[in-house]
């Protein structure tokens, strides 16, 4: 499926251009095989900034759109992103018990729009996702969350293990949700400053996570099929914390 012009940038130049101003992109795709002065410059500022990269085929790009993008494209995010290290303290200063949810490894854009829109509606302070292995924080993303990204800070990271260990650091509990465990999630204190973790629709939570999170909790499945759409394991996880801060 073709991407809408606002998602993306084509060439070195607006690429270029936009990361000097400062604008928001999520990863940058470079065709296998680049080179010349013009790339190398442009590769140097990618590095510099910590941008996400991938080299791709040709035709991946050509996908993407056919007008000349002298083998680079940009994805540019619909939102601008927040640092956790500022947004959490923010948090406490207000007088809330933070409630943040990570996503470890959520790359479908409907799993994570679906979840957004969830996470808005139980009061969740923040949304805490890895710039590599992530889905996109695109238009078509802001749509499926019925807006929703565009109301919750949205923080992007390096590595979601140490965003853990500083989440921990700075008081707040982290409950990962795992068929690894024999803990049901309604018996689990889900109160207080709080952190959710949220694994990936075919491994779950990675094995660093997995080795990070204070608790783990699971879903009692009844039925033939052992697993729930991350999304809506998700909402039922949110909603419990929200029905134990209410209780």
């Amino acid at each position: 499926m073709k991407k809408r012009n606002e998602d993306y940038l084509l060439g070195f130049h607006s690429i270029l251009e936009a990361i000097n101003a400062g604008k928001t992109i999520d990863k940058v795709l470079i065709k296998k095989g680049l080179r010349g002065e013009l790339f190398q410059e442009c590769f140097r500022l990618i590095r510099h900034n910590n941008i996400p990269f991938q080299y791709v085929p040709s035709e991946k790009l050509n996908r993407i759109s056919r007008t000349n993008h002298q083998g680079v494209i940009a994805l540019v995010s619909a939102v601008d992103y927040f640092e956790l290290t500022h947004l959490l303290p923010e948090v406490y200063e207000a007088g809330k018990e933070p409630f943040f949810l990570i996503l470890d490894g959520i790359t479908d854009i409907r799993n994570f729009g679906a979840i957004a829109r969830s996470a808005e509606s139980a009061g969740v302070d923040a949304i805490v996702l890895g710039k590599k292995n992530a889905a996109s924080v695109n238009a078509e993303a802001v749509k499926i969350s019925a807006g929703a990204l565009t109301r919750i800070p949205v923080c992007r990271v390096t590595n979601i293990q140490e965003s853990i260990k500083y989440l921990q650091e700075s008081g707040l509990k982290i409950v990962g949700a795992s068929e690894k465990t024999s803990e049901i999630y309604f018996t689990c204190q889900l109160t207080g400053p709080l952190g959710l973790v949220m694994g990936g629709e075919d491994k779950g939570l990675s094995d660093g996570s997995l080795k990070q999170v204070d608790t783990l909790v699971k879903i009692p499945m009844l039925g033939n099929i052992s697993s729930l759409n991350v999304s809506v394991a998700a909402g039922i996880l949110l909603f419990e914390v929200v029905r134990q801060r209410l209780k």
